[in-house]
C-alpha cells in the first residue's frame, strides 16, 4: 500500500510541475526570470510587458528589442526634462549638473543605445557588444553629476533608475543572447 501512495504523490507531483497541453507560456516572465541576477525582476516584467500585446508570447530576442526601444524613448525624455530644468535652475551646481544629464543622455547614452539596438536587430553581435558599457553610463553619471544637488538629483531620480534598469535588461538579455 505504501508503495502505491508513492506511485500516486510522485504521478500528482509530475503533473502538477508539467504545464498542461497548449497552456499559454508568458515568455517575459521567462526572460525577466532567467536575468533575475542583473536587474529587478518586477521592474523587467513590467517594462516588458509594456511593450505591446504580443510581449508575453516574443522571444528573448524581441524582449532585448523591446527594452532598447523603452530605454531609447525614457532616456530621450530623461535628457529633454534635464535640460529644461537646467534652463530654469537658478542654483549654479544643479544647473551645471542637469546640463551634464542632458548631455550624457543626449550625446552618449541615447544613441549608443540606438546603436546598439540596430546591431542587435541585425544580430550583429560583436557590433553591438563595444556599446554596451556606454548605453548605461548616462543614468549614472547623471547621478554622479547630480552629488552637490540633492534638489535636482532626487527630480532625475526615477528617469535615471528606470534608465539603468532598461539598460541592464538590455545588457542582460544581450549576454544571454549571444553565449556560446
Amino acid at each position: 500500500m505504501a508503495n502505491l501512495s508513492s506511485t500516486i504523490v510522485l504521478v500528482v507531483a509530475l503533473l502538477l510541475a508539467v504545464p498542461a497541453a497548449g497552456a499559454a507560456v508568458d515568455t517575459v516572465v521567462d526572460s525577466c526570470n532567467a536575468i533575475r541576477g542583473s536587474v529587478d525582476y518586477g521592474f523587467c516584467v513590467s517594462a516588458l510587458r509594456s511593450g505591446g500585446p504580443g510581449a508575453s508570447k516574443a522571444d528573448r530576442h524581441a524582449h532585448l528589442l523591446m527594452a532598447a526601444d523603452l530605454a531609447v524613448a525614457r532616456g530621450a525624455s530623461a535628457g529633454d526634462a534635464a535640460n529644461a530644468m537646467a534652463r530654469s535652475e537658478r542654483d549654479p551646481a544643479a544647473r551645471d549638473g542637469l546640463a551634464a544629464c542632458g548631455f550624457l543622455y543626449g550625446a552618449g547614452s541615447v544613441p549608443a543605445m540606438r546603436f546598439l539596438r540596430g546591431y542587435a536587430a541585425a544580430r550583429a553581435w560583436e557590433r553591438g557588444r563595444g556599446l554596451l558599457m556606454l548605453t548605461m553610463q548616462a543614468g549614472i553619471g547623471c547621478d554622479a553629476a547630480l552629488g552637490g544637488a540633492p534638489g535636482a538629483k532626487e527630480r532625475m531620480a526615477n528617469a535615471n533608475y528606470e534608465f539603468v534598469q532598461l539598460s541592464w535588461i538590455v545588457t542582460a538579455l544581450f549576454n544571454i543572447l549571444t553565449q556560446g
